[in-house]
């Protein structure tokens, strides 16, 4: 059975970048095939060729052939699903504000053109958030390099993760900063005691062992690490029988330094020890 990946998203926030390194790293890109052609990609990817071998990685990358629909994008989906594929949908996105410097820097036209970009981006993220809300696993790309993306898509989509049912990212951010977008679970731990107001802890971090020794020395954090521990386990059986395929569970504080590194580091130490082994990411540790 062969693994479709559709990448979709806005444009200017990263559709090329990804299909260039999926490539790379050897799956079989096709850009802006028209919606016609799928079922037949789909048919000629499960015959083995003459030496026996099949294409099993296929990227999808879809954009100015469905015409910034969400709909045909839908239907792609649909068909490959009823031809027996496996489908994930990667959306990538971008804060208006970015999308608008990101144009502004290339001087390129938008693929919509409706009267400007400013307005051009506006229909377009009007027209793919259905699309958005049914995606496997949404990405933002507002504060990500073109280098940090090309890693995350290698950390995500590389072969030698592929057997994993789950792929479950657990990152620690600052509430001064913005929420992550791409968060599916999100907790507070700003109600507990923060080691920025203790002076010779300000200025290291959740990583460290002094730092983490104060912030759990305090039973509600041992209490509320312990809920958190109990809602995944509940939880995460049930995501891989859902279909699920990522899941990124942001902890926040303040600043995004302390507290919130201290849990998810504990946090994806508990979901490695009940077999859902993490990747961990400090969004603002060192803001």
């Amino acid at each position: 059975m062969s693994n479709f990946l559709v990448i979709a998203g806005m444009s200017g926030a990263g559709r090329s970048t990804a299909a260039g390194v999926l490539e790379d790293i050897g799956w079989f890109v096709i850009d802006n095939l028209p919606a016609e052609l799928i079922p037949k990609v789909a048919e000629l990817a499960e015959r083995p060729s003459t030496d026996g071998s099949r294409i099993s990685e296929i990227a999808l990358v879809v954009g100015r052939s469905f015409g910034g629909s969400s709909s045909g994008i839908e239907d792609l989906i649909g068909q490959l699903r009823v031809l027996g594929s496996r489908v994930r949908v990667l959306f990538l996105d971008a804060g208006n504000d970015e999308l608008l410097a990101r144009y502004e820097g290339t001087k390129r036209k938008h693929p919509l053109d409706i009267g400007g970009v400013v307005s051009s981006v506006d229909a377009e993220r009007e027209l793919l958030d259905p699309l958005k809300s049914i995606a496997d696993l949404v990405i933002d790309t507002s504060s990500l390099s073109v280098h940090q993306l090309k890693a995350r898509i290698v950390e995500l989509f590389s072969f030698g993760g592929k057997g994993s049912p789950l792929k479950v990212f657990v990152t620690s951010f600052g509430y001064k900063y913005g929420i992550p977008r791409d968060a599916d679970l999100v907790f507070d731990c700003r109600f507990l005691p923060n080691p920025h107001w203790v002076e010779n802890l300000r200025d290291k971090t959740g990583r460290d062992t002094e730092v983490r020794d104060y912030i759990f020395s305090f039973e509600d954090s041992n209490l509320y690490l312990d809920m958190i521990d109990k809602l995944l386990a509940f939880s995460m059986p049930r995501f891989v029988e859902e279909g699920k395929s990522y899941l990124t569970i942001a902890i926040g504080c303040t600043g995004g330094k302390h507290r919130s590194v201290a849990l998810v580091e504990a946090v994806a130490s508990e979901l490695f020890r009940i077999g859902y082994p993490s990747q961990i990411h400090h969004r603002d540790i060192y803001r």
